[in-house]
């Protein structure tokens, strides 16, 4: 299989023809996306489609619920710590888009969002059968992924989101819909709240994204708030975000100090 593969890389992705052209999946890059918004070309580049509106409906997504200014947001604070350290903007910003692929927030709850509802539209027969499945689920998972938050019970991420949803031609659409009625199950029963994790997956399910499509297109979506936050202390002094005193640590180690470069 390796030797098929020495110097012979067979492709339906694309190629940079040097001084002349550039093919993405088959299509002329120039010809084709020379009035082409980015998001647009990202979403033909992970999916093969084109789909201006859901595009449009994308950006508003990623503005109104994963891009949040607030540096005490793991992912920001990682990029917020490069500043201060002066450190640079791609290694920061780097930093924290592989933060942001986190147990309890971020890539991985958007992706188990999705997967639970893909699983649970073939539960939807009727509301016994949809409510026994997402309460066996719960019990048998402790959480279900786009349900309940952390920090808050409510969140006021959803009504705008949906509101830009319903505007844009995805705010009736059968997964959004479920969406919807599993929180109606979770908060009779657990006292659950939807999270915009299980909107998001929703809306990008009913607009056809497969999940690897949709992971993908999620991947950078909680940048914008890193680059404020990196920002916000790139223009501070240097090492002033959130000193700690090193009395505040509670350390049951040695109390005698140690010599740099002793052994332990």
């Amino acid at each position: 299989m390796l030797q098929y593969f020495e110097d012979n890389w067979e492709t339906e992705m694309g190629a940079w023809f040097a001084s002349e052209r550039v093919v993405i999946r088959g299509r002329d890059l120039f010809s084709s996306f020379s009035s082409s918004s980015w998001m647009n070309y990202l979403f033909f580049v992970i999916t093969g489609r084109e789909d201006e509106k859901f595009c449009r409906l994308t950006e508003t997504m990623w503005v109104l619920s994963t891009s949040y200014p607030e540096p005490r947001l793991w992912p920001n604070r990682i990029a917020a710590l490069a500043g201060t350290t002066r450190s640079t903007g791609v290694l920061g910003i780097s930093a924290g888009i592989a933060a942001s692929e986190a147990t309890i927030y971020g890539l991985k709850p958007i992706k188990g969002a999705y997967a639970f509802l893909k699983e649970a539209i073939t539960h939807a027969n009727s509301s016994d059968e949809l409510e026994h499945f997402v309460l066996k689920f719960l019990a048998e998972n402790k959480t279900i992924a786009g349900y309940g938050r952390p920090l808050a019970p409510a969140d006021e991420r959803i009504t705008p989101v949906v509101s830009a949803a319903k505007k844009a031609g995805y705010g009736d659409g059968e997964f959004l819909n479920l969406a919807f009625a599993i929180e109606k199950i979770l908060f009779s029963k657990k006292k659950m709240k939807m999270n915009i994790a299980a909107v998001n997956a929703a809306i990008s399910a009913d607009a056809g994204l497969t999940l690897r499509e949709y992971y993908l297109m999620a991947s950078m979506a909680f940048s914008a708030g890193m680059f404020a936050s990196m920002i916000d202390t790139l223009d501070k002094q240097e090492g002033s975000f959130f000193p700690l005193k090193v009395s505040r640590i509670n350390s049951i180690g040695e109390k005698e100090p140690r010599k740099w470069g002793e052994k332990i």
